[in-house]
């Protein structure tokens, strides 16, 4: 089997869509499958491979409400790259502008087309200020999605999205998490200090993500204000690191940046509750992470929540923008020191059971499919 997979983001960068395709890619080697990659350059160095496998970038521009990301069109030589490579089958991670190209070259060469969910575009535009282009946005997606053979949701409520904006043949790719590297065995005192600022005898709320509007993490100042013997560590960067620095003043708030490999593992590890505010999440990767690594959670009704969390067991659930709710889940959890400890190992069961490898074989299963012209059955 040979794949071709068209992104509009890749390495360098480090963000929920990067960890899955990177896992993706780990899984085809262990498989012995050969792929290639086309991606838009990221950064000033020019990625042409990965793990001996060809990496094909393309050029692009900056986008001014994404400043991380340039994105760009395919050109003819990258058709033929991906001529020569001759795939059995094109994978399209969120299809935008790298994907619509790479779709058109596909149906020339008459390969199978497989397009997955990843980004809520529709979403994400009210929280640029610029809510009035969601239908455009979802027109486009429609147009994108349904010029694939077949499409893959993160969630069920994603999934349902997509059908109600007429989006056809939608099936669902779960994601997972390894429960090695996320796992409560990574907690360390040195971490724990880190992320307290010097005060582990606090109880930690961790927040791990991009900083940017739509995560809506200034909200999370009224838990610190409201439920005694709080910290919160922000593990991330983006674009309003600046703004949320200055919001969270004069508060219990240790900003971490970005961390990886063993730090992250062990900031996941060393903390107490993982708090996720967000108001837009396709899945919510960063939260089966937090329960794999022993934390009850936190979190709004967003992405794959529902499929995640059960209310009072692992963590609590609230409405996206309800600050109250958030608060009285943090209560919750604080208030037995026991139960705290019970919904830790709950939540840790609960992740041991999705693992990467059973998700990505699923997705290898429907890749046969489509290529051998059968209906997908994931």
């Amino acid at each position: 089997m040979r794949v071709a997979l068209f992104t509009e983001t890749f390495l360098p960068k480090v963000d929920g869509i990067v960890t899955v395709i990177t896992l993706l890619l780990d899984h085809l080697i262990r498989r012995d499958i050969e792929f290639m990659v086309v991606a838009p350059k990221i950064g000033e160095t020019r990625l042409s491979e990965y793990r001996g496998k060809k990496v094909v970038t393309v050029p692009g521009v900056a986008l001014p409400f994404y400043p991380e990301l340039r994105v760009g069109p395919p050109t003819l030589g990258t058709y033929r790259e991906v001529r020569d490579f001759e795939p059995d089958i094109a994978h399209f991670i969120h299809p935008t502008l790298v994907g619509t190209g790479g779709l058109m070259m596909a149906k020339h060469l008459n390969v199978p087309t497989l397009a997955s969910f990843h980004l809520d575009l529709g979403n994400l535009v009210h929280h640029l200020g610029v809510g009035f282009m969601e239908p455009v946005m979802w027109w486009y997606a429609r147009q994108n999605f349904n010029a694939a053979d077949y499409a893959l949701a993160p969630s069920r409520l994603i999934q349902q999205d997509m059908l109600d904006h007429g989006i056809r043949n939608v099936g669902l790719w779960r994601r997972g998490v390894d429960p090695d590297k996320f796992s409560p065995a990574l907690a360390s005192a040195e971490m724990r200090y880190r992320l307290s600022d010097g005060h582990p005898e606090d109880t930690i709320m961790l927040y791990v993500g991009r900083l940017s509007p739509e995560k809506q993490i200034d909200q999370l100042r009224p838990v610190l204000e409201q439920v005694p013997g709080t910290r919160l560590a922000v593990v991330g960067d983006g674009p309003i690191r600046p703004e949320l620095g200055e919001h969270f003043s004069g508060t219990k708030t240790k900003f971490m940046g970005y961390l990886r490999g063993a730090d992250l593992y062990s900031a996941f590890a060393s903390a107490d509750i993982f708090v996720f505010p967000s108001a837009m999440e396709t899945f919510g990767l960063v939260l089966i992470e937090a329960m794999a690594s022993g934390l009850p959670v936190v979190t709004s009704r967003v992405g794959g929540v529902n499929d995640m969390v059960r209310p009072g067991v692992n963590g609590y659930i609230f409405n996206s923008g309800d600050v109250r709710g958030m608060i009285n889940g943090v209560q919750a959890i604080l208030s037995d020191r026991s139960k705290r400890a019970i919904m830790g190992r709950n939540a840790r069961l609960f992740a041991e059971t999705q693992t990467w490898p059973a998700m990505m074989d699923e997705l290898i299963g429907c890749y046969d499919d489509l290529i051998n012209g059968r209906e997908p059955t994931m």
